[in-house]
């Protein structure tokens, strides 16, 4: 047995953990490894609430290790570098995503690619090169190597840019890698939740003509007004449907729920890439017969290096680039997790930490 998660370390640390499969959250006090010198240490201003923490904390993945301190859209303000850190100081702003650590010597990560290494260490739920379990950022403070902190440009919202450090990487990275970012091509998003919201905002951004597929009419106007797309297709319309065939250059996928992708690829012009960035419980339907006739590919997606993400959070800030939020205090979070469950969410949940995470004793 090894030692409690309050004594494994040398600095007290306070969040909100999961301790089974419920996935109910509940305070939490844990440790910190002290400040290495390479490590940055930061107290956690905000944390976003991603969906992937409402699979994990409830084990759907099948992969969680309990205690769980969720959030890897994790922001704050340097309070302590170690002696070889060159890249932060004291004060600065900064943001932890989806990973604290990789092995750094791998095809992938040579070429700034360590969300792909086999070896990656996920910021919650994962094992950290000295055996313990890495905790998140629905906590008060986060250590982790310079390596994988990003830097967040000044004028940048903390609470609104929190949630581009998952959500936005991951809509970001394929735009770029699939040849989707040129101007005046034309790129659908499917589904309008939290990273479909910011795929229309980086594609636009971008110069890209972008149209939302999405089985809801009601989010057009939200959509087209508020979000800037072009267009709006409702997907179980097929006279809609019928009339986009052939239209567009690459789709961004954005649904975690088992749906078709017949028409999806319909709707591409030969050539197209359709992207998938949610990840289904159950395997897709994928006729081969289409992607033969348009020579079509059907490619995924997850996240993006440290180098890009900085690169993106970069990207976001020139064009004024930040997630839609809905600020909640600490003990809101069983809350949010239900409604975040029920989609009920526009589109972003950020948790306050600075001003809510209150450690009782």
């Amino acid at each position: 047995m090894g030692q409690a998660p309050e004594q494994e370390h040398p600095k007290n640390a306070f969040g909100w953990a999961a301790r089974d499969t419920s996935g109910v959250l509940s305070p939490f006090h844990f440790s910190r490894r002290a400040t290495g010198e390479k490590d940055v240490t930061f107290k956690v201003t905000h944390c976003g609430i991603c969906h992937s923490d409402l699979h994990l904390i409830k084990n759907e993945w099948g992969n969680a290790i309990y205690p769980i301190v969720p959030g890897h859209e994790i922001v704050g303000v340097v309070t302590e570098v170690g002696s070889k850190v060159s890249k932060f100081k004291v004060g600065d702003k900064v943001g932890v995503g989806c990973m604290v650590g990789s092995c750094r010597s791998c095809d992938s990560c040579a070429i700034d690619l360590e969300n792909y290494c086999p070896k990656v260490i996920m910021t919650y739920a994962s094992k950290y090169h000295d055996g313990t379990i890495t905790y998140g950022g629905y906590s008060d403070t986060m250590v982790a190597d310079e390596h994988f902190v990003v830097r967040i440009p000044e004028g940048a919202p903390l609470d609104a840019t929190a949630p581009l450090l998952c959500a936005g990487i991951t809509v970001y990275s394929p735009l770029r890698f699939y040849g989707l970012d040129k101007p005046g091509m034309h790129v659908g998003v499917v589904g309008l939740g939290g990273l479909g919201h910011v795929a229309v905002k980086f594609a636009k951004a971008m110069g890209v003509k972008v149209t939302v597929i999405s089985t809801s009419p009601s989010k057009k106007s939200e959509a087209v007004e508020r979000l800037g797309a072009d267009s709006f297709l409702v997907s179980r319309d097929q006279d809609e449907m019928q009339a986009a065939m052939g239209t567009m250059d690459g789709i961004i996928d954005t649904v975690s729920a088992v749906h078709p992708l017949m028409p999806l690829i319909g709707l591409l012009k030969s050539q197209g890439k359709l992207v998938l960035l949610g990840a289904p419980e159950k395997p897709l339907e994928l006729p081969a017969f289409p992607l033969l006739t348009g020579r079509k590919i059907v490619g995924g997606s997850l996240i993006g290096g440290l180098k890009e993400t900085q690169e993106m959070i970069d990207f976001a800030a020139k064009h004024n680039i930040r997630a839609d939020i809905e600020v909640i205090p600490a003990d809101y979070v069983n809350t949010a997790m239900e409604r975040l469950a029920k989609a009920d969410v526009r589109y972003r949940f950020v948790i306050d930490v600075a001003n809510t995470m209150k450690s009782t004793p």
